[in-house]
């Protein structure tokens, strides 16, 4: 038996019209309000590793690996893994550095420009 862990070069979270449906908790979606300089809590399932030493693209998923091109630069502030009834989460904060505009491009692979 092995540890499954994912490692993710990005935070990609869910539209937030699945939380007004009550499909999503509101930390699982992308928030209304994205400014540089707001610091914000997401969640995700399973125990996600994330980089810590710079900015990452924060991405809309639809599931499936489904994601959207990068929506803003963010920064991930802290991520902790944790047990809920029997299912492994990962939660934390992210700061948005930087709001991109629609084909923007401000990442090359892992590097930002």
């Amino acid at each position: 038996m092995g540890i499954k862990v994912e490692f993710n070069p990005d935070l990609a979270l869910r539209s937030i019209e699945e939380f007004k449906a009550g499909r999503r908790k509101i930390e699982e979606c992308l928030p209304e309000d994205l400014a540089p300089g707001k610091v914000f809590d997401f969640l995700k399932k399973e125990q996600r590793n994330y980089w810590l030493y710079g900015e990452i693209p924060l991405l809309e998923t639809k599931g499936e690996q489904v994601l959207s091109k990068p929506l803003a630069s963010i920064v991930i502030l802290e991520a902790t893994h944790f047990l809920d009834q029997g299912e492994v989460w990962t939660k934390g904060k992210y700061r948005v550095e930087k709001v991109l505009a629609v084909g923007e491009i401000y990442f090359n692979g892992m590097n930002k420009i």
